[in-house]
């Protein structure tokens, strides 16, 4: 039995709660989001507050991405950007098949460093992969002002760039490369939800002001703790968030500041863990972002 949809929010956020692809399939208009950024279940059997992203097989895992990415591709507007994250060992899966229907224009590495022991019989993985692309290579957004970081080179070391007439010192400032170093978020930091595959910040910063400008849509059908909607939020975009749990919609609606109670309960921000989240069923609003 599916389980129904329900939306709060406003003119500019909106947070669904349901199952990904049949709010995709029935609620997302064809054509319209700006941007689009998907950090999905990744099949390694993380504990989403007692449910398992665990498939029966890898086949089964990837035919149900599959039918996620192709709606996906179908709700971005002919100029807009989609970023897709999944596990080191699925990507290569979601690299070909992304290669058929979209062009890629970078394969990202979100790097960050772990004090603790990763593996002891093999190499450890300490970065998960991120694709960056567009539906026209020849019509889409990317801020490169936006997201300058340091150039080592120019800003540190001050060195002559011969090669110019006259010479000059190297640029002090760079569009980044395609392997960004963030801090996963930790326990006790200011930005820590109750999530256990909760996404940073400025991870999303540079994502969202890079390939969107001020009132576009952006898109994340795997919200959690809905820090694509809350940087969306806070960057001057629209949002809409997706999420299937009770507990991480209540994450979403307390970030977005779209309500200061659910069902009689105040929502408030609590590191304690979730049982027993139930969905209640819902008519389903008209989605008025666009």
């Amino acid at each position: 039995m599916k389980r129904e949809i329900e939306i709060t929010g406003n003119e500019n956020h909106q947070v669904i709660q349901g199952d990904s692809m049949d709010v995709l399939t029935r609620v997302i208009p064809d054509n319209a989001i700006h941007l689009i950024f998907v950090d999905p279940p990744y099949n390694i059997g993380k504990n989403f507050n007692g449910m398992k992203d665990k498939w029966a097989n890898d086949d089964e895992y990837l035919n149900w991405c599959y039918q996620w990415i192709e709606l996906c591709i179908r709700k971005l507007r002919p100029d807009g950007s989609l970023y897709i994250m999944t596990s080191t060992q699925y990507m290569p899966y979601f690299d070909i098949f992304l290669q058929k229907r979209l062009n890629i224009l970078s394969r990202l590495v979100w790097y960050y460093d772990s004090s603790g022991v990763q593996a002891k019989k093999y190499y450890g993985s300490m970065y998960e992969p991120i694709l960056f692309c567009v539906k026209d290579a020849n019509n889409y957004t990317f801020n490169a002002q936006d997201i300058l970081v340091t150039a080592k080179t120019g800003a540190q070391r001050r060195l002559i760039d011969y090669r110019k007439n006259p010479p000059q010192v190297y640029n002090s400032q760079k569009v980044p490369g395609n392997v960004w170093e963030f801090a996963r978020v930790r326990y006790r930091m200011d930005e820590y939800e109750n999530h256990p595959t909760q996404k940073p910040i400025a991870l999303l910063e540079r994502i969202i002001k890079a390939s969107s400008n001020a009132g576009d849509v952006v898109l994340d059908p795997f919200s959690g703790t809905f820090t694509t909607s809350f940087v969306a939020q806070q960057l001057g975009r629209k949002s809409i968030g997706i999420e299937l749990q009770e507990e991480y919609v209540k994450i979403g609606l307390r970030r977005l500041q779209l309500t200061d109670a659910y069902k009689g309960e105040k929502l408030q921000k609590a590191i304690r863990s979730f049982e027993n989240a139930k969905v209640q069923n819902q008519y389903i609003p008209t989605l008025n972002l666009f």
